[in-house]
C-alpha cells in the first residue's frame, strides 16, 4: 500500500514552478521538433512533436489541477477539488490513447509507401529532446506525490525512451539507408504510450466511480474490525477515494446495547485501528445495537445507539 504526505503550501508551490519550467520547456521542444520533422520528413519526429503537444497538456493539466486541489473545501464543495488531478490525469491518458493510435496508423502508411529522411538532423533533435525530457522527469521526480504528477512523469519517462529510440533509428538509417525503420520506430513509439495509458486510465477511472482503492481489502478491514473488543457485527462496508491520496470509509457496526460512554471506547479503537493500519483518516461510523435485516440502509428503532466519527486528511 502506498501512503503519501500531506502535501504542504511549500510542496505546492515548488510543484507548480517545477510543472510552469516544464510546460515552457515541453512547448519550445515542440516546436523545434515538428520543424525539423518536416524537413527531415520523418514521421518518428513528427511522432514525438505529437507527443509531446500531449506531455504539454497533461504538464498543463497537471498545473491547473495542482492549484484547484490547494483550494480549500466549501459548503457547495464538500470535500474540496481533492479529484481535480485524478480528473486531470484520466484527460491527460485518454489524449494519448487516441494519439498513440493515430501515430501507429500514420506509421503503417509510411511502410506502404516509404519515404526518404535526413537521419543526422533527426538523430540532433531526438539528444536535444533526450536532455529535455530526462531533466523534467527528474524534477517530477522529486514531487511525485499522488496519480496526477505520476502521469505526467510516466509521459516524460516515455518521452526519453521513444526520444533515445529515435537516436538510434536515425543512426540505423545512417548506416544502412532502410527508410522503413523510421515507421518502424513510429509503431513502437505508439506502443509505448498505450502501455502507460492504459494503467493511469484505470486508476483514476477507479477512483472516479468510486470504486475500492487498490492496496485495500474489504474481507480485511471487515475481518480486522470484528477482533475488537465490543464488535459484534460490521456490515455495509464502503471505502472509496477522495483523491489519489486520500481514502474515505463508511460502515454500519453491531454492538450490545451499552452507554454512549462505553460505545465512545469502542469508536475510538475502530478509528485508530483504521488511521493505522489501514490509513483511513476520513470515517463514517454508524452503531447499531440490533441485527440489521437489510444490508443497504437499514432503518434503526429508536433508542439505537448512533455515533459518527469525521477524521479529515486533507491535501493542501
Amino acid at each position: 500500500m502506498h501512503v503519501h504526505a500531506p502535501v504542504t503550501g511549500a510542496a505546492q508551490q515548488r510543484m507548480q514552478n517545477i510543472l510552469r519550467f516544464s510546460l515552457v520547456l515541453t512547448l519550445a521542444y515542440v516546436l523545434v521538433t515538428f520543424i525539423a520533422g518536416i524537413r527531415a520528413h520523418s514521421l518518428a519526429l513528427i511522432s514525438e512533436a505529437g507527443h509531446n503537444i500531449s506531455d504539454a497538456l497533461a504538464l498543463l493539466l497537471s498545473f491547473v489541477a495542482v492549484y484547484f486541489q490547494s483550494r480549500p473545501a466549501t459548503d457547495a464543495k464538500t470535500f474540496g477539488y481533492q479529484r481535480a488531478g485524478v480528473l486531470a490525469a484520466f484527460v491527460n491518458a485518454t489524449t494519448l490513447l487516441v494519439l498513440s493510435v493515430w501515430i501507429a496508423i500514420e506509421a503503417v502508411h509510411r511502410l506502404a509507401t516509404p519515404q526518404a529522411v535526413q537521419p543526422k538532423l533527426m538523430m540532433y533533435v531526438a539528444a536535444a529532446g533526450v536532455l529535455m525530457n530526462g531533466l523534467i522527469a527528474l524534477l517530477l521526480s522529486r514531487v511525485n506525490t499522488d496519480v496526477n504528477i505520476r502521469s505526467a512523469l510516466i509521459h516524460m519517462l516515455g518521452d526519453t525512451l521513444s526520444t533515445a529510440a529515435v537516436i538510434v533509428g536515425g543512426a540505423a538509417i545512417l548506416f544502412t539507408g532502410r527508410t522503413w525503420i523510421d515507421p518502424a520506430l513510429s509503431i513502437i513509439i505508439a506502443a509505448l504510450i498505450l502501455w502507460s495509458s492504459l494503467s493511469i486510465v484505470r486508476e483514476t477511472l477507479n477512483i472516479l466511480l468510486e470504486g475500492t482503492p487498490k492496496g485495500i481489502s474489504l474481507p480485511e478491514i471487515r475481518f480486522t474490525l470484528q477482533q475488537i473488543a465490543g464488535v459484534e457485527d460490521v456490515h455495509d462496508l464502503h471505502v472509496w477515494s477522495l483523491g489519489s491520496q486520500t481514502h474515505a470509509l463508511a460502515t454500519h457496526v453491531t454492538i450490545a446495547d451499552i452507554p454512549p460512554s462505553e460505545s465512545a471506547l469502542i469508536l475510538d479503537q475502530i478509528k485508530l485501528t483504521l488511521r493505522e493500519k489501514f490509513h483511513v483518516h476520513h470515517t463514517t461510523i454508524q452503531f447499531e445495537n440490533v441485527e440489521c435485516e437489510v444490508a443497504h440502509g437499514c432503518v434503526m428503532p429508536v433508542g439505537t445507539v448512533s455515533a459518527h466519527s469525521h477524521s479529515h486528511s486533507h491535501s493542501h
